[in-house]
C-alpha cells in the first residue's frame, strides 16, 4: 500500500515520494485525503507554521546529536595525549629515581680495585685505633737524666778509615825499619871517619836513635800520630787532648815533630809548602781554598780533622773539591 504523499507548500502539482522519511500529520493526511477526492486544499498558516518548528526542531536535534558524536573522539583523543604525557613523565622520573641510587651504589662497587684498596686502608685504620693501646705514666714517677754522656759511638766508616790507616802505618813503619838499618850499616861502616864529624856526627846519631825509639821517622809518622786522637770532642780554641779545634789540632801533633806552627788556618797553610793532589800523602795538611777549615789528609779523598761544635775527631770523606795541600818539613 501506497502512502498518500500531499505535495509541498506552493507548488500543488509535486508530491512526496513514496519512501520519503517525513512523519505522516493530520494536515498531511487531510490533503492526501483531498488530493485522492480530487480536491486542493489549502493549508492554513497555522499548519505551516507548525511545520516549520517541527522541521526545525527535528534539525537542531540533529545538529547536536552530529556534534555529540565528533566531540566523543576529540575527548578520547585528549585524555590518550594526557595519558601518554603521564606515562612519559612517570617514566623520565622513575629513571631519575633509579640512576640516582644506582650510580652511587655503581661507584662504590667492591669489584673497583681501588675502592677495594680505599676500603682495605680504612679497615685497616679503623682496625690500629679500636686495637691501639694507650701509656700511662705515674705522676709519681721522677724522669731520668736524659742529657748527654761525654761518650757516643764510632760509626762504621770511621772504624774502616781507621783499620786502612793502622795498616798504611805498619806498612810505613816496616820502611822505615828497613831504611833505619840500612843507614845503621852505613854509619858502622863510616864510623872512622865520624871522628872528624865531631859534634855534628854525634847529634844526628842521637835523632835518629830518638826516632828509632818512637818507631816512626819522617813526614810517614805524623797520620798515625794524629789518628790516636779519634773521638776527641771538638772545643773552640782547643788545642789539647781535652778537645780540638781544627787548626788546634793540627799544630798539636805537628808541635811533637818539632814543627811550631800558629793556632790559625790562613798562617798554617803559608807556613807549608804547597803540593799537588797527587802527591799528597797522609800526614800532610788539607787547606780549604776559602781558608775556613783544615785537617790531615788521610788518603784515597779522606779527611781526618776536628769538625764542628758537637762533633768529635773522626774520618770522613772529603766533600768538597776547593781545597790545595801543604807539607812541613819534619
Amino acid at each position: 500500500m501506497t502512502t498518500p504523499v500531499l505535495p509541498p507548500e506552493g507548488d500543488g502539482g509535486a508530491a512526496l515520494r513514496p519512501d520519503s522519511a517525513e512523519f505522516p500529520t493530520r494536515a498531511s493526511l487531510r490533503r492526501a485525503e483531498a488530493a485522492a477526492s480530487g480536491r486542493r486544499v489549502q493549508a492554513a498558516p497555522a499548519a505551516r507554521r507548525v511545520l516549520r518548528s517541527d522541521l526545525v526542531a527535528r534539525r537542531a536535534a540533529e545538529h547536536r546529536a552530529t556534534m555529540a558524536a565528533a566531540t566523543v573522539p576529540e575527548v578520547r583523543s585528549r585524555l590518550s595525549v594526557r595519558r601518554s604525557v603521564v606515562s612519559v613523565t612517570v617514566m623520565t622520573v622513575t629513571a631519575g629515581l633509579f640512576g640516582t641510587v644506582a650510580l652511587p651504589a655503581f661507584a662504590l662497587d667492591q669489584d673497583d680495585p681501588a675502592t677495594s684498596e680505599a676500603a682495605a686502608a680504612g679497615a685497616v685504620t679503623d682496625s690500629r685505633i679500636a686495637d691501639g693501646q694507650t701509656l700511662a705514666v705515674d705522676a709519681a714517677a721522677t724522669g731520668a737524666d736524659a742529657t748527654r754522656a761525654d761518650w757516643s759511638a764510632t760509626s762504621q766508616a770511621t772504624l774502616d778509615a781507621a783499620a786502612a790507616a793502622a795498616a798504611l802505618a805498619a806498612q810505613q813503619q816496616a820502611e822505615q825499619a828497613r831504611a833505619a838499618a840500612a843507614a845503621a850499616s852505613s854509619a858502622s861502616s863510616t864510623s872512622s871517619a865520624g871522628s872528624s864529624a865531631g859534634t855534628g856526627t854525634s847529634s844526628r846519631s842521637m835523632a835518629t836513635e830518638a826516632i828509632a825509639s818512637s818507631g816512626s821517622t819522617g813526614q810517614a809518622a805524623v797520620y798515625p800520630a794524629a789518628l790516636q786522637y779519634v773521638g776527641t770532642p771538638y772545643v773552640f780554641g782547643g788545642a789539647t787532648p781535652a778537645g780540638f779545634d781544627c787548626s788546634g789540632f793540627i799544630m798539636y801533633v805537628y808541635a811533637k815533630f818539632g814543627v811550631s806552627l800558629p793556632h790559625s788556618v790562613g798562617s798554617q797553610a803559608a807556613l807549608g809548602t804547597t803540593i799537588s793532589a797527587s802527591e799528597a800523602r797522609p800526614g800532610d795538611v788539607v787547606v780549604f781554598n776559602d781558608g775556613s777549615h783544615d785537617g790531615f789528609y788521610a788518603g784515597n779523598g779522606m779527611i781526618l780533622d776536628a769538625p764542628k761544635p758537637g762533633g768529635y775527631v773522626s774520618v770522613r770523606p772529603l766533600w768538597t773539591s776547593a781545597v790545595h795541600y801543604v807539607r812541613y818539613a819534619v
